[in-house]
């Protein structure tokens, strides 16, 4: 008897377990799940359907992209974007692997447009409010809030801060050692006097904290409770911080985030920088988390304006006398265009883009005189 051949499924699942040797136990479950119900789809609509190699982009992978825009209640583009990217992987690999699947089954003009949502940070008045409120109650949950505000960490991140997370810069300067998170990168977060009482106080409250001897105390958020209960723990208090403060809408961790950001470009950190701070990979990431209104844009506008007189300072001219001196030559005449030329070029930035257009002109047609001249001086 012939050996059974595997099925789709199993073919594909161990496709993701080979994921799992390089990615995230929450990617793979990622990958598993897609993977699922896009079987899921092929076992329902085309029961046919046994092998990789029939797999058609028409009439299989097309009627499966109706399938998940009909859905109800319709899933937005960034599900439907996660579904066809998790697939194309595994068919990709498939394909390189040698396995008789026909290529290019999903293409960049099957995903669907990305959403762009505006960043989502606290107003000045709410965030004030609620850091006062926060300063009220001396808990480690709230404590750990107000760390969160200050330096701008994920709250996974907060979650994992080791006790020692604090680290000397130089004499006068510390930062926040952030552990290996999200994008698998360690960083140092700049904090002031303020942020390292705050961890002093963290570091107090938790050895007040009874822990059982066979859980580790090495974290600054004890593990007496699992991580995912650190997460609903700290979502609720910062809940009723919030209602206690007025703030208004829902306030999650992850606007504390937004607003650090916010409020960085506001003093003004560059994007670069702020890019580091935030643990990004793309400044384009950075930019999502970032608010600027138009309070911004007019103060940042009045701002360069200010700086222009500094930046281009406008040469003193002679004054010409009114008798005619001794003795007047070419090059005399050629060096007062030349200096003249200089001094329009200086002047056009201060002007406004009519007047600017204007005195660009009124350049060209000294650079054309001295031009003529040139062939007036004798050789």
């Amino acid at each position: 008897m012939k050996p059974s051949r595997p099925s789709m499924h199993a073919i594909l699942e161990a496709q993701v377990q080979m994921l799992a040797t390089t990615r995230r136990p929450k990617t793979v479950k990622c990958y598993r799940y897609c993977a699922h119900n896009f079987l899921a789809y092929l076992h329902t609509t085309f029961p046919h359907l046994h092998k990789l190699s029939q797999l058609r982009r028409d009439p299989h992978l097309l009627a499966w992209f109706r399938f998940l825009c009909q859905q109800y209640p319709s899933p937005g583009n960034r599900t439907r974007h996660l579904h066809l990217l998790t697939v194309r992987r595994l068919l990709r690999d498939l394909v390189n692997q040698g396995h008789p699947v026909t290529p290019d089954l999903i293409r960049h003009e099957d995903f669907p447009p990305p959403d762009h949502y505006l960043p989502k940070p606290l107003s000045l008045e709410e965030d004030q409010r609620l850091q006062q409120q926060l300063r009220l109650i001396d808990t480690l949950q709230v404590n750990a809030l107000r760390l969160m505000r200050a330096t701008g960490i994920r709250i996974s991140e907060c979650i994992n801060l080791p006790l020692d997370c604090l680290q000397q810069i130089s004499e006068l300067q510390v930062a926040l050692r952030v552990p290996l998170g999200k994008l698998h990168s360690e960083r140092l977060v700049p904090v002031d006097e303020e942020t390292q009482r705050v961890v002093a106080r963290m570091v107090e409250l938790d050895a007040l904290t009874p822990v059982p001897e066979y859980e580790s105390q090495a974290f600054l958020l004890p593990r007496y409770w699992q991580p995912v209960t650190w997460y609903k723990v700290l979502h609720n208090t910062l809940r009723d911080m919030a209602r206690t403060a007025g703030c208004t809408g829902r306030v999650n961790p992850h606007r504390l985030r937004h607003s650090f950001a916010t409020e960085m470009v506001r003093l003004g950190v560059s994007l670069p920088a702020l890019m580091q701070m935030m643990g990004h990979r793309d400044i384009r990431m950075t930019l999502r988390y970032v608010e600027v209104v138009q309070l911004d844009l007019q103060r940042e506008f009045h701002r360069a304006r200010e700086k222009t007189a500094s930046l281009y300072s406008i040469p003193q001219l002679p004054v010409l006398s009114t008798t005619v001196p001794a003795r007047v030559d070419l090059a005399t005449i050629r060096q007062a265009i030349v200096g003249t030329h200089r001094a329009l070029q200086l002047l056009q930035p201060q002007l406004e883009d009519k007047a600017r257009r204007k005195l660009r002109r009124l350049a060209q047609r000294l650079l054309n005189i001295d031009h003529e001249l040139d062939h007036l001086t004798p050789k």
